[in-house]
């Protein structure tokens, strides 16, 4: 089987030998367990196994009041605690009693753990605060466009930062990337849709993706009573991809609480299906306060179940690719109605996402840009602009 190298190994691969509990955590799907069986294969030690927590068998494994106990558990796949060992635990929320055991055996024997989860608010609210330090949380994705064109057997060359970009842009570059971006744009960025060969078998692919999210975190993870409740949540917001979310008009079209639409909106932020966004203000206050803009984990997801433009598939996007470098994500919006689609705040740089950019929307994020003290500013254009200020989509 083709091993296609994800971005976040060489991050994880720093980890491999450090006195800490690795945890991978992201949606289901995008590539944490194979990533995962990579570092197991390049460790040297046979002092090691990888266990499937969701295999109520391997479950077992952890159920023991006296902790020193699962180690005998353990000699029945090989290993020992007379070394160091290596132990891989995928899927850790399906047993949550299990945390106490990693914390002990953590504290009191040469092991090292790699675990994996999907939901970045259980596996936060699984680990006791006695373990901040201990651990290291890394998240994963869905492929971003450099990923999928190595997935696609094109790889070249990327910019890291976003001068770089509007300054190397090239005619040529984009011309023979812009197919297959139109492709990544359409169908997302999940690996398995990505490596599947005809439009049937990657929407099937994302039929089952959201029928797992459905049938293993949603009912395995909340305890939400009217789970078709969260369903129709699901279909509204992506109706309202890159809009501001009215909290109490949700709630008036589900017919349930705001706190209830509150307690949905958590938990698909916590599980990596939607991201929420507040505006940017230079008062505190305001930004908490403010209406968040709302946009999905893939835009292959989006597509799959919802009607929506283009232009918000675009704009969608573009936010998954900027999601990847933090940066304190924010949008903005005058009280005039001036818009622009995002603030990266610790940065200080402006973007603003355009299917079709032009020197006028250039010249219009420029003032804005230059109002907020802004670094940087730049227009992300799907359709190839040489000038100065513009971002080549195909590059970012």
């Amino acid at each position: 089987m083709v091993f296609y190298e994800r971005r976040l190994l060489k991050e994880i691969r720093k980890w491999a030998d450090k006195k800490t509990i690795v945890v991978l955590t992201g949606m289901r799907q995008v590539g944490k367990t194979t990533l995962l069986k990579k570092v197991f294969d390049e460790i040297p030690s046979k002092n090691k196994v990888f266990l499937d927590l969701e295999n109520p068998i391997n479950q077992r494994i952890f159920k023991e009041l006296d902790y020193d106990n699962v180690w005998a558990n353990l000699r029945t796949h090989g290993v020992v605690n007379s070394e160091k060992a290596y132990l891989f635990l995928d899927e850790l929320q399906a047993v949550p009693e299990a945390v106490k055991a990693v914390k002990y055996l953590f504290d009191n024997y040469d092991v090292q753990f790699f675990i994996t989860g999907s939901s970045s608010f259980y596996l936060k609210n699984l680990f006791p605060e006695s373990l901040a330090g201990r651990k290291t949380v890394l998240e994963m994705h869905p492929l971003d466009f450099e990923e999928f064109l190595l997935f696609r057997g094109t790889p070249r060359e990327f910019y890291a930062e976003f001068r770089e970009m509007d300054e190397r842009k090239n005619r040529v570059s984009h011309e023979r990337s812009i197919k297959l971006y139109e492709e990544f744009l359409a169908y997302g960025g999940f690996p398995r849709v990505v490596l599947s060969e005809t439009p049937e078998e990657k929407n099937a692919v994302l039929d089952d993706i959201f029928k797992s999210y459905f049938e293993k975190d949603v009912r395995s993870l909340a305890d939400f009573r009217e789970v078709s409740k969260l369903q129709e949540l699901i279909l509204l917001l992506m109706q309202r991809t890159g809009s501001k979310l009215s909290i109490t008009r949700l709630a008036s079209e589900l017919g349930v609480s705001r706190d209830t639409v509150y307690s949905y909106l958590s938990f698909l932020e916590a599980t990596y299906f939607a991201s929420f966004v507040r505006p940017f203000s230079r008062s505190v206050d305001r930004e908490i306060g403010g209406a968040r803009k709302v946009y999905l984990c893939d835009t292959g997801v989006l597509n799959r179940f919802s009607r929506v433009s283009s232009g918000a598939v675009f704009e969608n996007a573009v936010f998954n690719e900027l999601e990847k470098r933090g940066g304190g994500m924010r949008y903005y919006r005058s009280r005039s109605g001036t818009e622009v689609d995002f603030i990266l705040k610790d940065s200080g740089v402006a973007l603003e996402a355009k299917e079709t950019g032009t020197p006028q929307d250039a010249r219009r994020l420029g003032k804005i840009a230059e109002t907020l003290k802004m670094r940087e500013n730049f227009v992300v254009s799907k359709t190839f602009v040489d000038e100065p200020g513009f971002i080549s989509a195909t590059d970012l």
